[in-house]
C-alpha cells in the first residue's frame, strides 16, 4: 500500500511500521453547500429510492471501478472509520477492520458512535485481516479509504485478490485532495445504500458543520490579522517525530483553504506524507500551536513528555497543543466537532517568540 498515514511502512510488517506509525436537504443541496466540483467527485449511480425498492445497485468509486449488485448491499464490511461515517447516515455495517481498541480507557475516536459489541472485527492491527471471518459474514460489499488509490486502507496487499473475490469493493480517496471530496463521496455512497439525506440527524449535522467551518475561518483570519499563528501537525514513534505535509492530508489541505497557516513539512520519501525527524531535531521548525496525532498507533502524551527536545518546544511549554484526529470518519457529524476544536485552539493560542 502506498500510504500516507502510517509512517509504518519501512519495517517488515508492511511498508512502514504502523504509525505510530493511519428540513429537507437532498443530495444536491448537500453537494452545493459543500462546494464539491463535478470533476472531483463522481456520483454513485445507486439512489436511496433504488435502495428502498431493492433494485439493482451500482457505485463508481475513486479508482474508477464500478461495484455492482442485484440489490443494494446489506452485509457491509468496512474500515472502522468508514463504518462510523456510514453509521452517521443510518447505514449499518456487519463487520469492521482497523484500530477500534479503547485509548487511555476511552472509546477509540476512529469508531465514532458505533456500538462495537454488535460488529465482528476482522482484525485491529496493521496486516491483520481475517479472511475466514470475512467469508463467514457472507459479505455483499467491502469499503475502505485510500491514501491514495488504488490500495484499500488496512486491506493486506498480499491477500487482496482473495478478499476481493468474495465481494465487490469500494475505495474512497482521503489523500492529496480537500476534505470536501471524501465528505461528498461518503454522502453519495450512503445515499446509494439507502440513507435518508433529509433525516433530521443528517440535516442537523450538516448545519453544525457549516457553522463550524465559518467559526474556524473567522478564527484563522483573526490570527492572521494579529500577526499570524503557525500550526504544525505531527505524530511520533520511539525513534522519530513525523511532521505532516499539509497538502497530502485532506483535512490539513482543507484547513489551509480556510486560512490556517501550517508549517510545511518536507517530503521524506516517495509517499510524500511526512518529513521524518530524529527526536534530536524536533525543534527544526517553529510552531505556535501543535496538532498531535490521537490514534492508538501514535506515541501517547506520556511518552512524548519523556523526550527532552519535545518538552522544550515553545508550543509545548506554552501548553498550546491540540488533538489531531487524522483519521476521523468522513461525515459531517464526525468533522463538525473537529473544526470546532481547532477553532477554539487557534483562538486561545498566541504567537510565540
Amino acid at each position: 500500500m502506498n500510504s500516507p498515514l502510517p509512517v509504518q511502512a519501512r519495517l517488515p510488517l508492511t511498508r512502514r511500521r504502523l504509525l505510530s506509525a493511519t428540513g429537507a436537504l437532498g443530495l444536491g443541496a448537500l453537494l452545493t453547500a459543500c462546494g464539491a466540483d463535478d470533476d472531483t467527485a463522481r456520483a454513485g449511480s445507486g439512489s436511496a429510492d433504488d435502495a428502498g425498492r431493492g433494485g439493482p445497485w451500482s457505485f463508481e468509486d475513486d479508482r474508477g471501478r464500478t461495484a455492482r449488485a442485484d440489490e443494494p448491499p446489506r452485509r457491509i464490511v468496512a474500515f472502522i472509520s468508514t463504518a462510523a461515517a456510514l453509521h452517521d447516515y443510518g447505514v449499518e455495517c456487519t463487520g469492521v477492520f482497523g484500530p477500534s481498541e479503547p485509548i487511555g480507557g476511552k472509546p477509540n475516536p476512529q469508531a465514532g458512535d458505533l456500538d462495537l459489541t454488535k460488529l465482528t472485527s476482522l482484525g485491529r492491527a496493521w496486516g491483520e485481516f481475517s479472511i475466514e471471518k470475512y467469508a463467514a459474514l457472507r459479505p455483499d460489499l467491502l469499503i475502505s479509504n485510500m491514501f491514495p488509490p488504488p490500495d484499500l486502507w488496512y486491506v493486506p496487499a498480499e491477500s487482496v485478490k482473495k478478499i476481493e473475490a468474495l465481494a465487490p469493493s469500494v475505495g474512497i480517496t482521503g489523500g492529496r485532495v480537500s476534505l470536501r471530496q471524501p465528505l461528498t463521496r461518503y454522502t453519495e455512497l450512503a445515499q446509494s445504500l439507502g440513507a435518508d439525506l433529509t433525516a433530521r440527524k443528517t440535516v442537523d449535522a450538516k448545519a453544525r458543520f457549516d457553522r463550524a467551518e465559518k467559526t474556524l475561518r473567522a478564527a484563522a483570519e483573526a490570527k492572521k490579522a494579529d500577526g499570524g499563528l503557525k500550526v504544525l501537525a505531527m505524530t511520533g514513534d520511539a525513534e522519530q517525530m513525523y511532521v505532516g505535509v499539509p497538502d497530502s492530508y485532506c483535512d490539513l489541505n482543507y484547513f489551509k483553504d480556510l486560512g490556517v497557516e501550517f508549517v510545511e513539512g518536507e517530503k521524506s520519501d516517495e509517499f510524500g506524507f511526512w518529513e521524518f525527524l530524529s527526536w534530536e531535531n524536533a525543534d527544526k521548525y517553529h510552531a505556535d500551536l501543535i496538532m498531535v496525532d490521537t490514534r492508538s498507533t501514535a506515541l501517547p502524551a506520556a511518552e512524548l513528555a519523556k523526550r527532552p527536545t519535545w518538552s522544550r518546544l515553545p508550543a509545548v511549554k506554552a501548553d498550546q497543543i491540540t488533538p489531531w484526529s487524522m483519521e476521523e470518519r468522513y461525515s459531517y457529524a464526525g468533522y463538525a466537532p473537529v473544526l470546532e476544536q481547532l477553532a477554539a485552539a487557534i483562538t486561545k493560542s498566541r504567537r510565540l517568540a
